[in-house]
């Protein structure tokens, strides 16, 4: 096993450079290329699509790049687990799969906050107009 298989894609500054690039890649950052409704009433939006070819949301693109990044997690997941169902139990394998499935349950938690505080920073700014 690598040490890239222990650790990931740098600890958590690579798992928080992955969700960067993947909404970048994505052009969803709202840094107007496409990110805002072309249209002109409404408001354009936070949460409008973009104009041409009917792109999602930068929340979707959002929404996204966390579940890309949960999968990643997932796969390294099922990989060390089959290496222990492989016979390859030993202490230090143990040990990694624990970890990356805490890793995993942190990603997770992480995902789930930053959406739902997003949507209610959204639901907020609504609720104004």
């Amino acid at each position: 096993m690598s040490n890239n298989a222990i650790n990931g894609a740098g600890g958590t500054a690579g798992l928080v450079g992955t969700f960067i690039a993947d909404v970048n890649k994505n052009d969803a950052i709202g840094n107007g290329k496409g990110s805002r409704s072309a249209g002109g009433g409404g408001g354009g939006g936070i949460a409008a699509g973009g104009g041409a070819g009917g792109s999602n949301s930068w929340y979707a693109a959002m929404a996204k790049a966390w579940g890309s990044t949960m999968d990643a997690q997932a796969s390294r997941i099922t990989e060390l687990s089959g290496s222990i169902g492989g016979g390859n139990d030993t202490p230090s394998s143990m040990i990694s799969l624990t970890s990356e499935s805490l890793r995993m349950q942190f990603i997770s938690n992480s995902a789930s906050t930053s959406i739902n505080s997003v949507a209610q920073g959204i639901e907020k700014l609504a609720s104004k107009n």
